[in-house]
C-alpha cells in the first residue's frame, strides 16, 4: 500500500508538470487553430538559460531570466514565422513549427553537448516523510507551483480582457476581429505564455531525482501532447485532467512494471499513448475537448 501510494503521489505531481505543458498546446490552439510542435524547444530554451545563469545570479533570478527567455522566444517564433503565414492552411502551419523546432532544438542541443546541466534549484534531494510514504520535496514544489500557476491562468482566462479576446478569437475569430479584437497580439500573447510556462515545466522536468538538463529534456514535451489531446485540445480543464491522468498512468506503469513484464520493457513510457489512444476511441474530441457538430 505504501509503494502505490508514493507511487500516486509522484504520479500527481509529474501530472501536474505535464498539465503545464500540455496547457501551453491548449493556450496556442485556442488562439490560432494550430497544434504547436515547436514547445518542445520552449521549454529546453527556458531551462537551458536558467542553467546557464544560475551560479552568476542566484537560482530565482536565473529562473525569472528563463521564463521571459522563454516567452519572448515563443512571441518571438509567432512574430517573425507563424505571422508570416498566417491565413495558411492549418496543417501547413503544424508543419512549420515543426521546422521551427527542429531548427531551435539543433542549436540548443549543440550548446548543452554530452553535458547534465544542474539548474541550481534549492531544494536538492531533500525528501518528506509522512507516516510510511516518502516522496521528494522537488514533487511536493512541483505539484504546488503547478497548482498555483493553472489557478492564476484559469483566473485571469475567466475574468481578465484579454482572456475573453482569447475565448472569442477561439470561438469566431472574423466576428471577434470585426469586434475590435487584435488577433495579432492575441496570438503573440497565447505563444508568450506557451513559452513562460514550458520554461517553469522544464525545472521540474530536471530536478531530484532526475540528474539534470540534457539534450533529452525536450522529449518530455511527447508526453505531455497525449495529455492535451486526451483532454481535449481546445480546453483548458482538459489539459489539467489530461496532464494528471498521464502522470498517474506513467508512474504506476513504471511502478509495477514488474508485474505488467508480459507487456514488454518500457510500458510506462508506453501507457500514456494506449490511454489516449483509448479515450479517443470512445471520445474522438478528447474527455472535454468540443465536438463539431455539422449540417447534413
Amino acid at each position: 500500500m505504501t509503494t502505490f501510494v508514493e507511487l500516486l503521489l509522484g504520479g500527481l505531481s509529474m501530472g501536474s508538470v505535464y498539465a503545464l505543458i500540455a496547457l501551453g498546446f491548449v493556450v496556442i490552439f485556442k488562439a490560432t487553430e494550430v497544434v504547436n510542435f515547436a514547445h518542445a524547444s520552449l521549454l529546453l530554451a527556458g531551462g537551458y538559460v536558467t542553467a546557464v545563469l544560475h551560479d552568476e545570479i542566484g537560482f530565482w533570478a536565473a529562473l525569472a531570466v528563463g521564463i521571459g527567455a522563454a516567452a519572448v522566444v515563443g512571441a518571438g517564433v509567432e512574430f517573425l514565422v507563424m505571422r508570416r503565414y498566417r491565413g495558411s492552411d492549418h496543417s501547413v502551419l503544424a508543419i512549420v513549427t515543426i521546422g521551427v523546432d527542429i531548427l531551435l532544438t539543433t542549436d540548443l542541443t549543440r550548446r548543452i553537448g554530452t553535458d547534465v546541466l544542474s539548474l541550481g534549484d534549492p531544494w536538492g534531494d531533500r525528501v518528506l516523510t509522512v507516516g510510511s510514504v516518502t516522496i521528494a520535496q522537488t514533487r511536493v514544489a512541483a505539484f504546488l507551483s503547478a497548482a498555483l500557476l493553472i489557478t492564476a491562468f484559469l483566473l485571469v482566462f475567466r475574468f481578465t480582457s484579454w482572456g475573453v479576446a482569447m475565448r472569442a478569437a477561439a470561438e469566431k475569430p472574423e466576428t471577434a476581429a470585426l469586434m475590435g479584437v487584435r488577433l495579432g497580439r492575441v496570438s503573440l500573447a497565447a505563444w508568450a505564455v506557451a513559452g513562460a510556462l514550458a520554461a517553469v515545466a522544464a525545472l521540474f522536468l530536471t530536478v531530484f531525482p532526475t540528474p539534470g538538463l540534457e539534450r533529452s529534456t525536450s522529449l518530455a514535451a511527447l508526453k505531455a501532447f497525449p495529455a492535451a489531446i486526451l483532454g481535449g485540445l481546445d480546453s483548458t480543464t482538459g489539459a489539467l485532467a489530461g496532464g494528471l491522468i498521464v502522470g498517474v498512468t506513467e508512474s504506476l506503469a513504471t511502478g509495477y512494471q514488474g508485474e505488467l513484464s508480459f507487456l514488454g520493457r518500457g510500458v510506462g513510457d508506453l501507457a500514456p499513448y494506449l490511454v489516449m489512444v483509448v479515450v479517443l476511441l470512445v471520445r474522438p474530441a478528447g474527455l472535454f475537448g468540443t465536438k463539431e457538430l455539422a449540417r447534413v
